[in-house]
């Protein structure tokens, strides 16, 4: 997987071999020079599955753009490369965007792990920068210029969890014990500092809190270890490659408490839904968009082009988790620019500091402290009454999946404890 590595290394690591680029727009005739627009993406590696699907989404977008005659009069060229899913790639990666192939723009990639080592060098060039899917990203830098793209609000490392352990506290009898397994990287940490948050705020007592290696693939002694706890909740904080491995284990080993989930990345993807199928039942983790009806309305338009496209560009066929988003971040930028009449970053900085955004997958959105939301959007989801003939169509809609928090999209309630959901 991903290789933890310091804010030194990530500050000096512009040496990173760069691959060649996975998107050139044709040169354009209209209105002169484009606006080129530059980013890494997870295209290969343990990411790509989410990755590629963001891709996909910034596509349509620039072709959605230019055909209504681009910005500020000029059309968007997207310049992007393939980051590996390897965080050392990142810093030249975005030195050679800014320096060689001279973009206006810059966005981020996706993934918390990729985007904290672009921005040491974004911060440097002091461009205005959007990260994709970034937890708490810039709880360290405090950069200005520096916006996320994810509904986690102004508490993010919280917020992953918190829906969790809202409905866990919520039970009666309360469940009193958590066990706590974090994937040691730069998401996962994040996210496991927030659920130790949450343990402490709704008055749970943790029995077993540790970290395990990325480049896990045996996951029975953690299961083990857990199992003698015999912990009421156990929360995951991982990536998807161990997101699997550690439902794949749990299962084998007859894990039962009463929830199990919370901070797993990988669980959204079509790809690990097909893997682990049956085996999601009863799983209680975030969420940041559904296709329910009400979420689906201001987003049906792109998703019927992005799904008659994902067989042909070899992505997953329904891009819930980040196509939408790879869309929507890019929404944000140009309404930046449209509002500022300008590619200048300072400008595009201010506006998005003072305005709101409008997007398929969120609206009213308000950029606060540390560029993160003034207001979370993260649900949680329970998966439920899935067999191992679950395919492509169950994935499409709601059946499988109730929206327990928050209370504004909720659609139903948990099936408590875990063992009553598991089939």
């Amino acid at each position: 997987m991903i290789n933890r590595m310091t804010r030194r290394s990530l500050n000096t690591g512009i040496g990173a071999a760069l691959i060649s680029p996975a998107l050139r727009a044709p040169a354009f005739a209209q209105g002169g020079e484009p606006i080129k627009i530059g980013f890494s993406m997870a295209l290969t590696g343990p990411l790509a599955a989410n990755g590629k699907q963001a891709l996909l989404g910034a596509k349509i977008w620039q072709e959605e753009v230019n055909a209504k005659g681009g910005l500020l009069g000029r059309q968007v060229q997207l310049i992007n490369y393939d980051d590996q899913s390897n965080p050392a790639t990142v810093p030249g990666i975005y030195t050679k965007l800014l320096d060689v192939d001279k973009c206006d723009l810059v966005v981020g990639p996706y993934a918390t792990n990729m985007v904290a080592p672009a921005i040491p060098v974004v911060m440097q060039k002091n461009k205005t920068f959007i990260g994709l899917f970034a937890l708490a990203a810039n709880s360290e830098f405090h950069y200005p210029k520096y916006f996320s793209m994810l509904p986690s609000g102004p508490t993010p490392k919280e917020s992953f969890s918190e829906g969790f352990f809202q409905i866990a506290a919520a039970q009666n009898p309360k469940p009193q014990t958590v066990a706590l397994a974090a994937e040691d990287a730069e998401f996962s940490r994040n996210a496991a500092d927030g659920a130790r948050n949450n343990i402490t705020k709704y008055g749970f007592k943790s029995v077993y809190d540790k970290t395990y290696p990325p480049n896990t693939t045996d996951f029975s002694p953690i299961i083990r270890a857990i199992q003698a706890t015999n912990a009421d909740l156990v929360v995951i904080c991982s990536y998807p490659l161990s997101s699997v491995g550690m439902l794949l284990s749990a299962r084998e080993l007859g894990l039962k408490p009463k929830m199990m989930g919370g901070g797993m990345v990988g669980l959204q993807a079509t790809v690990f839904k097909d893997k682990l199928k049956s085996k999601l039942n009863g799983i209680v983790n975030y969420e940041t968009w559904v296709p329910s009806p009400k979420l689906m309305a201001p987003a049906a338009d792109f998703y019927k082009t992005y799904q008659s496209r994902a067989q042909a560009e070899g992505v997953d066929p329904l891009g819930y988790y980040l196509g939408g988003w790879g869309y929507a971040y890019l929404q944000v930028l140009a309404d930046a620019v449209t509002g500022a009449k300008s590619v200048s970053d300072d400008k595009i900085a201010d506006y998005m500091r003072s305005h709101a955004f409008d997007t398929i997958m969120a609206s009213g959105i308000k950029f606060g402290k540390d560029g993160e939301w003034t207001k979370s959007g993260m649900m949680q989801v329970q998966y439920h009454d899935l067999t191992d003939g679950a395919n492509l169509e169950t994935w499409r809609g709601m059946s499988y999946q109730t929206v327990l928090t928050p209370d504004d999209v909720k659609t139903g309630s948990i099936i408590y404890p875990y063992e009553k959901a598991i089939g």
